[in-house]
């Protein structure tokens, strides 16, 4: 039996709209990204949602909005030194200083007991990574960010329909920051992100930002619904504000296709979700047979977790390797990754004069930890090989 890490659902109408767009000749961002925005919005619970080319666009731009609240070039951000490397890549991208910060092991997220110690008055924003569909501990980063006067950006790239206190992933920061990758609950194909808030005016920002820092970024675009309408905006100052910049930007707009693949997304979101979630408490629920050697997350009282994967962690004292039980899974049929690698303590990384510091936690999971497919197409009988699987591999060590 094979059991993929990730699949994608195309719904029939993402076909139907994808070949409406290729009728109308329209390819680039226009309509059908403006309602993917709008129904994207009203799904988290937000005022705004600005749709990008992928995840790591939208932490990009998330990031470098903080130029316009008046943070500057080496400003330092507060970063998990557990997460997906773009997290960390779009602080350096945005002009600042990664600080990193030590997970909790029950989280997989930053631990807030240890983010005081590394402010300084250069810090200017804590970014909350939700990571493997696992919330991070707002309250606490709240506490600490309003005694320090600083913001809170979350990255809710692995965390489609996580709740927090009863609030969705991506409603929780001043700005969220979303990829809808292919193998993600909500996708838009091949690659996609979005960006939510709750402030038009940061916004407004963003949709300039992803436009190379335009000066024209309007919430609706009338050339994107009728290309042949006259914008009275557009040379209202004299000259055309199309090609005037207020920002240093990026090249990350959405295009139609990926929106079309979106809506699709979110008219199955529901069906999904479910599925998804209900094979994630499955395999957590029968888990505990593996004590001995294995262990996983688990749901918090506070939360929903995010069914993004399933997380694997050897314990230290286990009588195999990481590498060796991965690859007997993969021989197996069961599509295997690893847990991040700990960010500071890469190659990369070193390289620019991170490599003095200790990050235990994350370096035990990630030297220690893997993850596998829990999505939608997988039914009771792939679930139950894969619990049969590591039996078999657990019996013979």
């Amino acid at each position: 039996m094979r059991v993929p890490f990730g699949t994608i659902t195309i719904a029939p109408r993402s076909i139907e709209l994808i070949n409406e767009s290729l009728r109308s000749q329209r390819l680039s961002s226009g309509a059908l990204v403006q309602q993917f925005e709008e129904k994207f919005a009203q799904l988290v619970g937000v005022k705004e949602a600005v749709a990008v080319s992928t995840g790591t666009a939208a932490d990009e731009i998330m990031t470098t909005v903080l130029h316009d609240l008046g943070a500057r070039y080496g400003d330092e951000i507060i970063v998990p030194a557990l997460t997906f490397v773009s997290s960390a890549n779009a602080v350096l991208h945005a002009g600042f200083k990664p600080v990193f910060v030590d997970v909790d092991q029950s989280t997989f997220c930053v631990d807030p007991e240890k983010i005081e110690a590394v402010i300084t008055p250069k810090t200017r924003a804590i970014m909350a990574v939700n990571l493997m569909g696992k919330m991070a501990d707002y309250e606490k980063i709240y506490d600490i960010a309003n005694q320090y006067h600083l913001y809170v950006l979350e990255d809710a790239a692995e965390s489609h329909m996580a709740k927090y206190k009863g609030r969705l992933a991506g409603s929780l920061g001043l700005l969220g920051a979303f990829s809808t990758y292919i193998a993600h609950q909500i996708s838009t194909g091949p690659q996609g992100g979005v960006i939510t808030t709750n402030n038009p005016e940061l916004a407004e920002i963003c949709r300039s930002l992803r436009q190379h820092g335009r000066n024209c970024a309007c919430h609706s675009c009338l050339l994107n619904k009728d290309p042949g309408a006259y914008c009275a905006k557009r040379f209202a100052p004299g000259y055309d504000i199309r090609f005037t910049y207020n920002r240093i930007g990026y090249s990350a707009k959405m295009g139609e296709f990926e929106a079309a693949l979106g809506l699709g997304s979110l008219d199955n979101l529901d069906t999904v979700v479910e599925k998804r979630y209900q094979n994630l408490k499955y395999l957590m629920e029968n888990w505990s047979q593996f004590s001995k050697y294995l262990w996983t997350l688990q749901e918090s009282p506070y939360e929903v977790m995010g069914a993004h994967a399933f997380a694997i962690i050897l314990n230290k004292d286990a009588p195999f390797t990481r590498d060796e039980f991965s690859t007997y899974l993969e021989q197996h049929g069961v599509e295997t990754r690893v847990i991040f690698p700990t960010i500071p303590l890469t190659k990369a990384y070193r390289n620019i004069g991170y490599s003095n510091q200790a990050f235990p936690v994350s370096q035990y999971l990630s030297d220690y930890g893997i993850h596998i497919g829990c999505h939608q197409n997988l039914e009771r009988e792939h679930l139950d090989y894969i619990l049969t699987v590591v039996a078999e591999f657990i019996r013979c060590h």
